[in-house]
């Protein structure tokens, strides 16, 4: 992993799982629809008390026909009268389920999703109220806790009309036999979010990760830009100062206002989608290749004179507009690096949170304009070298190959996304071969460049970049014939794009006979698989599978343009040890949330998170993601079983091999449980 990229990459990961910690699941009691079967019946006659229940995803309900002497609390009616009518037998739960649990050392039957039970009556009187309450206990191997609800009705008989229930939610508490954690014997804790943190530790996350943002290949090659911009702009010390605290000023008044207004009306997919939409994307590509062809010299990007005269003849209204122009543009071209970060933060505004995007996204670009801030204060730290032919113009030079070849970044993701073929994975690698060659050769002085000095002599500091730079066009070659280049994972196209791919080809003829599946799988014909894994990309064709083979489901939210998406898959799936586990143990399924391909009218829906439209796979993924499991950060790794329970806590970036071979067994080893 590159020096600039690890402590971004690492960041993210515990800003990733802060942020989720801080949007909290809403525990809501199961609705219930209670009727008569025939609210007609007359004195003599015996009706039927139908009780349904909606149960919460990842919760059930207790049934009533176990031994109440083991322990969890049996559904039962509380009358609050018995007048007008009399119950002719027990409560009867219909078509319950039954599992043995350790903890309560016996059977038990129970509820998922769906509950009824029916209640018959002899009706005495004339215009009889029936009212009573139903009692219950819902629980979660998620939280490990169990919570104790009180369900009211009251209905008349005659067709008088009834009053709807009401869950007693306020009146609920934690059952005391589970409060404190997971006892001995229950399974390992599930879990969709951590403990509350504090604003103040959650700032000081986003703090670090605005730090660790400056190092992401969108941000670092502005700062001699910045140093540029600002050098002989002000003619004192105090307008100097002036104009770097506006500057830095105006960084941290963009990101936090336009974070808080996307985070109230756009919300985090747009975070999204000014990272993968071809727009923005293709806009980035050109601006990165604008800068890099300036810093190599083949022009300079100055104001016009005349503008310059203007600005300084209005003085503060002419500065202070360049400035913030100059700031906006800081942001624009960063956001691609930087939305990963700015879109979990907003994550966290579901629901009226509004405060947490604020200050954490307040932290994070206070961290981010510091450094910026700074070389506007002491433009002079770089004033003092030659401004050409000397160690600055040959820094910039170099900035200018990183930028060239990281521009074509922002073009793959486009390109990835809209399925355009332009920049396969041996293009792309070709593109970055020569590049880097090039930059070899301009390290050792065999290309000289406009505004380059003669150079009389090779430092020892030069040459060991040099041969850093031919160590690095060296590894890059192998990928021309299908080598994983673990190490550029993330930067580089999927192999699935490789036309000559001579390891996927040994790798799918040798595993053809261990994964076949039973179903054409959906849009197979532009999504794909790493590492020869056959699989799904729609979930509900993939969760059907999983119930015809008896295995778990494994969901991968992932996306076109993931950087550490590609990471874990060359990183961590490629291990042997995990590959056989996700081929052998799992049903597989790949949802891309950045996938633009438009559904047929007959699949929209309006999403009940944000009350707009989804007509897009990309879309319906990432809704799923964000309304299901509260969270919109990719990699994000989940495993149901056949009932759409978690399995094990989910997961995200984690390089650990172990940790994530652990995640799997776990996962299996709970799903065999229940069976």
């Amino acid at each position: 992993m590159s020096f600039m990229k690890a402590p971004y990459l690492v960041s993210l990961v515990f800003l990733f799982a802060c942020v989720s910690a801080l949007h909290a699941q809403v525990i809501s009691p199961p609705k219930w629809d209670i009727q008569l079967d025939n609210p007609e019946a007359e004195v003599g006659e015996e009706v039927t008390l139908v009780f349904k229940a909606d149960i919460p995803l990842n919760w059930y309900i207790y049934s009533n026909d176990f031994d109440p002497e083991l322990g969890p609390l049996l559904t039962e009616i509380v009358w609050e009268e018995q007048r007008g009518f009399r119950p002719v037998g027990p409560l009867k739960a219909i078509d319950p389920k039954t599992k043995y649990e350790e903890v309560w050392e016996g059977d038990v039957t129970y509820f998922v999703r769906e509950g009824e039970f029916r209640q018959n009556l002899l009706i005495e009187e004339e215009a009889t109220l029936i009212q009573g309450t139903v009692e219950y206990q819902m629980c979660s191997d998620i939280t490990n806790q169990c919570i104790n609800y009180q369900e009211d009705f009251s209905i008349s008989l005659g067709g008088a009309g009834s009053a709807a229930s009401t869950s007693e939610a306020a009146d609920a508490d934690l059952f005391s036999q589970q409060e404190g954690g997971s006892q001995e014997g229950e399974p390992a804790e599930i879990s969709l979010e951590q403990p509350e943190s504090s604003l103040l530790g959650f700032m000081l996350i986003a703090f670090l990760a605005g730090l660790a943002a400056l190092l992401t290949p969108c941000v670092f090659p502005m700062i001699p830009m910045t140093v540029t911009f600002f050098t002989g702009r002000a003619h004192s010390k105090f307008q100097g100062f002036r104009n770097a605290f506006l500057y830095g000023f105006s960084i941290i008044a963009i990101y936090t206002i336009a974070g808080t207004i996307v985070a109230a009306l756009q919300g985090p997919e747009f975070a999204n989608w000014l990272s993968t939409h071809w727009l923005p994307n293709v806009f980035f590509f050109a601006v990165f290749i604008f800068f890099a062809l300036a810093f190599l010299g083949l022009f300079e990007i100055t104001l016009p004179s005349g503008l310059v005269n203007k600005i300084d003849a209005k003085a503060d209204k002419g500065g202070m507009a360049g400035i913030f122009f100059m700031a906006f543009t800081l942001v624009l071209v960063s956001f691609s690096c930087t939305g990963p970060i700015v879109g979990s933060i907003l994550i966290s505004s579901a629901g009226g949170a509004l405060l947490k995007p604020i200050l954490g996204m307040f932290a994070f670009s206070l961290a981010f304009a510091l450094p910026f801030t700074l070389f506007a204060i002491f433009p002079e730290w770089l004033n003092s070298l030659p401004k050409s032919g000397g160690w600055l113009n040959s820094v910039k030079v170099v900035l200018g190959f990183l930028e060239l070849a990281l521009a074509f970044k922002f073009l793959s993701i486009a390109d990835q996304v809209y399925h355009w073929g332009i920049l396969d994975r041996e293009i792309y690698l070709a593109i970055w071969i020569v590049i880097f060659a090039l930059l070899g050769l301009y390290l050792l002085g065999k290309l000289r460049l406009p505004h380059d000095s003669p150079l009389d002599y090779l430092g020892v500091p030069r040459l060991m970049l040099a041969m850093t730079t031919f160590v690095f066009v060296v590894y890059m070659i192998p990928g021309m014939w299908g080598a994983p280049l673990k190490a550029l994972s993330g930067y580089l196209p999927p192999l699935s794009t490789h036309d000559f791919d001579l390891i996927k080809i040994s790798r799918e003829n040798a595993s053809a006979a261990d994964q076949e599946l039973d179903e054409v799988p959906k849009y197979a014909d532009f999504l794909h698989f790493p590492h020869g894994i056959q699989g799904y990309f729609d979930y509900q064709q993939a969760l059907s599978a999983a119930k015809r083979q008896d295995k778990p489901l494994f969901i991968d939210f992932t996306g076109h343009g993931c950087v550490n998406c590609r990471e874990m898959e060359a990183r961590v799936w490629s291990d042997p040890r995990v590959l056989k586990r996700l081929k052998e143990d799992f049903v597989m399924v790949a949802l891309y949330i950045d996938e633009r391909y438009t559904l047929p009218e007959s699949e929209w829906y309006i999403s009940t998170y944000d009350n707009k439209e989804k007509t897009t796979i990309g879309k319906q993924n990432a809704d799923f993601q964000i309304t299901r499991f509260n969270n919109n950060a990719q990699p994000y790794y989940v495993i149901l079983d056949q009932e759409e329970e978690l399995l094990a806590s989910p997961i995200g970036y984690e390089t650990d091999i172990q940790a994530f071979i652990e995640f799997l067994d776990g996962a299996k080893e709970e799903y065999a449980r229940r069976q």
